[in-house]
């Protein structure tokens, strides 16, 4: 089994007037791609930014490679790429130039720059398009650049937020297939941040779900090929999970079967 290179170890936020994440203890063990879903107001974007050390728990402990990412942020440089919603090209740089603004911000020594980011384009299928401009490419297209970005940096970590919602279905399942494809090759590990459950059944070898206020409230692994009745007994066992507990609900229930179908 591999090492674990994210945990949470009952965790806490608190914002002023809200607590964001209430006991949160999750392990994601290197070479996994795990989707996290839930709906609005489940505390997905504050594990998010928790990975990210963008704040730190108000209690408990985040570990990324057994480093705190909040007060060690500019060690995670280079080991953790981000691929948002909305692509965030520079709209006045060319899609080789955007790839290469990555690699710069990262510290990447520049000889590297330009053979690498055509690299990534070209095996995002971007060859001949190295030169157009953001609002020269499709949506599907912008996103493929930002793929390259965050794969360019040879990071450790890739995390995903809500990166394919904007698309097409027909786009998104393409990118979806191709990005699972990448992170295996070259031994990444993917947390991809979801509401959508079909996503979060594509994309993940397991599946953390969130539930308001804040906590996780199932833990659930994925086959590899799972046949048409075990992706819906999954479905099912989701948004069972999924669901908000009633005002008086006594609190969540301890998953006891973790990792299990």
């Amino acid at each position: 089994m591999s090492a674990t290179i994210i945990e949470f170890d009952r965790v806490n936020k608190v914002f002023p007037g809200h607590h964001a994440v209430r006991d949160l203890s999750f392990g994601i063990r290197r070479g996994e791609i795990v989707s996290i879903v839930g709906v609005t107001g489940c505390g997905k974007s504050t594990t998010f930014n928790l990975i990210l050390g963008l704040f730190p728990p108000t209690d408990g402990t985040v570990r990324v490679q057994d480093h705190d990412p909040h007060s060690e942020f500019d060690w995670f440089r280079r080991r953790i790429a981000v691929v948002f919603q909305d692509a965030r090209l520079l709209p006045w740089r060319t899609a080789v130039q955007n790839v290469k603004v990555g690699m710069k911000f990262a510290g990447i020594p520049k000889e590297h720059w330009d053979a690498r980011a055509r690299d990534w384009l070209s095996r995002l299928g971007l060859a001949g398009r190295e030169d157009a401009y953001p609002h020269q490419l499709s949506g599907g297209q912008r996103q493929r650049v930002s793929l390259a970005r965050a794969f360019a940096v040879d990071p450790e970590i890739i995390l995903c937020d809500e990166s394919f919602s904007a698309l097409d279905e027909i786009t998104a399942t393409a990118l979806r297939a191709e990005f699972v494809e990448l992170v295996r090759a070259n031994g990444k590990t993917g947390v991809v941040i979801t509401h959508s459950l079909g996503e979060a059944l594509t994309l993940g070898e397991r599946i953390l779900v969130m539930r308001p206020p804040g906590h996780l409230a199932d833990d659930v692994a994925v086959p590899a090929d799972p046949s048409p009745e075990e992706l819906e007994t999954l479905r099912e066992r989701v948004l069972t999970a999924m669901t908000p507990e009633a005002p008086d609900s006594p609190g969540p229930v301890e998953n006891t079967q973790k990792g299990a179908v």
